[in-house]
Protein backbone atom coordinates (compact mmCIF):
# COMPACT_ATOMS: atom_id res chain seq x y z
CA UNK A 1 0.00 0.00 0.00
CA UNK A 2 1.33 3.34 -1.09
CA UNK A 3 1.07 6.16 2.06
CA UNK A 4 0.05 9.40 0.35
CA UNK A 5 -2.67 12.14 1.27
CA UNK A 6 -4.00 15.19 -0.44
CA UNK A 7 -5.48 18.18 1.51
CA UNK A 8 -7.46 20.96 -0.36
CA UNK A 9 -8.36 24.45 0.94
CA UNK A 10 -10.21 27.18 -0.97
CA UNK A 11 -9.29 30.47 -0.75
CA UNK A 12 -10.97 33.90 -1.39
CA UNK A 13 -8.19 35.50 -3.70
CA UNK A 14 -7.12 35.24 -7.54
CA UNK A 15 -4.53 32.72 -8.24
CA UNK A 16 -1.23 34.86 -8.34
CA UNK A 17 -1.37 35.90 -4.91
CA UNK A 18 -1.60 32.52 -3.29
CA UNK A 19 0.81 31.37 -5.44
CA UNK A 20 2.52 34.35 -4.38
CA UNK A 21 2.40 33.62 -1.26
CA UNK A 22 3.68 30.58 -1.08
CA UNK A 23 6.43 31.43 -3.61
CA UNK A 24 7.59 34.58 -2.03
CA UNK A 25 9.99 33.52 1.09
CA UNK A 26 9.06 37.15 2.83
CA UNK A 27 5.32 36.09 2.82
CA UNK A 28 5.77 32.27 3.17
CA UNK A 29 7.85 33.72 6.28
CA UNK A 30 4.31 35.81 7.44
CA UNK A 31 2.31 32.60 7.73
CA UNK A 32 4.45 29.70 7.58
CA UNK A 33 8.40 29.22 8.07
CA UNK A 34 8.47 30.98 11.80
CA UNK A 35 12.04 31.45 11.37
CA UNK A 36 12.25 32.33 7.60
CA UNK A 37 12.83 30.97 4.34
CA UNK A 38 16.18 31.58 2.64
CA UNK A 39 15.23 32.15 -1.26
CA UNK A 40 12.03 32.37 -3.16
CA UNK A 41 11.38 28.09 -4.27
CA UNK A 42 13.21 28.93 -8.12
CA UNK A 43 12.82 25.05 -9.61
CA UNK A 44 16.61 23.61 -9.50
CA UNK A 45 17.23 25.54 -5.88
CA UNK A 46 17.43 24.45 -2.41
CA UNK A 47 15.80 26.52 -0.32
CA UNK A 48 15.81 26.50 3.85
CA UNK A 49 13.02 26.81 5.81
CA UNK A 50 13.05 27.40 9.53
CA UNK A 51 10.56 26.92 12.13
CA UNK A 52 11.08 28.76 15.18
CA UNK A 53 8.01 27.58 16.69
CA UNK A 54 8.95 23.97 16.12
CA UNK A 55 11.23 21.54 18.10
CA UNK A 56 12.86 19.82 15.17
CA UNK A 57 14.23 22.94 13.72
CA UNK A 58 17.79 24.02 14.43
CA UNK A 59 19.76 26.67 12.90
CA UNK A 60 20.13 25.47 9.89
CA UNK A 61 16.50 24.46 9.12
CA UNK A 62 14.95 22.01 6.77
CA UNK A 63 16.56 21.64 3.15
CA UNK A 64 13.96 22.00 1.03
CA UNK A 65 15.08 20.81 -2.95
CA UNK A 66 12.66 21.99 -6.09
CA UNK A 67 11.85 20.34 -8.53
CA UNK A 68 9.07 21.89 -10.56
CA UNK A 69 7.90 25.49 -10.56
CA UNK A 70 4.91 26.66 -13.00
CA UNK A 71 3.83 30.11 -12.14
CA UNK A 72 0.38 30.18 -10.60
CA UNK A 73 -0.26 26.26 -11.15
CA UNK A 74 1.84 23.95 -9.31
CA UNK A 75 4.91 23.75 -7.02
CA UNK A 76 7.28 20.55 -6.81
CA UNK A 77 9.08 19.84 -4.15
CA UNK A 78 11.54 16.96 -2.31
CA UNK A 79 12.25 17.16 1.23
CA UNK A 80 13.29 14.40 4.01
CA UNK A 81 10.16 13.29 6.00
CA UNK A 82 11.87 10.25 7.60
CA UNK A 83 15.44 10.07 8.90
CA UNK A 84 17.65 7.94 6.48
CA UNK A 85 14.92 7.63 4.03
CA UNK A 86 14.45 9.00 0.26
CA UNK A 87 12.75 12.45 0.20
CA UNK A 88 9.51 12.73 -0.14
CA UNK A 89 7.89 14.76 -2.35
CA UNK A 90 4.99 17.63 -2.31
CA UNK A 91 2.97 18.73 -4.56
CA UNK A 92 1.06 22.00 -4.11
CA UNK A 93 -1.76 23.02 -7.40
CA UNK A 94 -3.29 26.39 -7.55
CA UNK A 95 -6.33 26.17 -9.46
CA UNK A 96 -8.21 28.98 -10.31
CA UNK A 97 -11.96 29.13 -9.25
CA UNK A 98 -13.06 32.29 -11.22
CA UNK A 99 -11.46 35.65 -11.00
CA UNK A 100 -11.36 35.55 -7.07
CA UNK A 101 -10.83 32.26 -5.91
CA UNK A 102 -8.46 29.36 -5.52
CA UNK A 103 -8.45 26.35 -5.20
CA UNK A 104 -5.01 24.85 -3.32
CA UNK A 105 -3.95 20.88 -2.84
CA UNK A 106 -0.99 19.41 -1.45
CA UNK A 107 -0.31 16.34 -1.65
CA UNK A 108 2.98 14.00 -0.30
CA UNK A 109 4.03 11.09 -0.96
CA UNK A 110 6.82 8.34 -1.03
CA UNK A 111 7.04 7.40 2.84
CA UNK A 112 8.19 3.74 3.63
CA UNK A 113 5.50 1.23 3.93
CA UNK A 114 6.81 1.21 7.46
CA UNK A 115 4.96 2.32 11.08
CA UNK A 116 7.21 4.85 11.01
CA UNK A 117 6.24 6.13 7.99
CA UNK A 118 2.95 5.92 9.06
CA UNK A 119 3.41 8.12 11.60
CA UNK A 120 4.89 10.55 9.63
CA UNK A 121 2.78 10.59 6.64
CA UNK A 122 0.38 11.59 9.32
CA UNK A 123 2.57 14.45 11.04
CA UNK A 124 3.44 15.87 7.91
CA UNK A 125 -0.94 15.58 6.74
CA UNK A 126 -1.19 17.36 9.96
CA UNK A 127 1.20 19.63 9.37
CA UNK A 128 0.01 20.82 5.48
CA UNK A 129 -3.54 21.11 6.58
CA UNK A 130 -2.39 23.61 9.37
CA UNK A 131 -0.09 25.15 6.78
CA UNK A 132 -3.47 25.99 3.77
CA UNK A 133 -5.52 27.07 7.07
CA UNK A 134 -2.99 29.40 7.81
CA UNK A 135 -2.25 30.57 4.19
CA UNK A 136 -5.90 31.19 3.98
CA UNK A 137 -5.58 33.50 7.16
CA UNK A 138 -2.89 35.20 5.68
CA UNK A 139 -3.70 35.78 2.30
CA UNK A 140 -7.49 36.66 3.02
CA UNK A 141 -7.26 38.98 6.31
CA UNK A 142 -3.17 39.50 6.71
CA UNK A 143 -3.06 37.21 9.81
CA UNK A 144 -0.55 34.77 11.02
CA UNK A 145 -2.37 32.21 13.02
CA UNK A 146 0.76 30.44 13.97
CA UNK A 147 1.64 33.11 16.76
CA UNK A 148 0.73 30.78 20.09
CA UNK A 149 -0.60 27.75 18.00
CA UNK A 150 2.57 25.15 19.07
CA UNK A 151 1.12 24.00 22.30
CA UNK A 152 4.86 22.48 23.64
CA UNK A 153 6.05 26.35 22.97
CA UNK A 154 3.01 28.17 24.88
CA UNK A 155 3.89 25.54 27.65
CA UNK A 156 7.12 26.51 27.90
CA UNK A 157 7.12 29.69 27.69
CA UNK A 158 4.14 30.16 30.46
CA UNK A 159 6.66 27.97 32.96
CA UNK A 160 9.74 30.11 32.20
CA UNK A 161 11.24 30.95 35.44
Amino acid sequence: MELKFKVQTGIQKPVNEVFDAVYNPTKLSGYFTTGGASAPLDPGTTVEWRFADWEGSDASGFPVHVKEVVPNERIVLEWEAEKGRPDTQVEMTFQAIGDRHTLVTITETGWSETQTGLDSSYSNCQGWMQMSCCLKAFVEHGINLRIGANPKVVWERMHVV
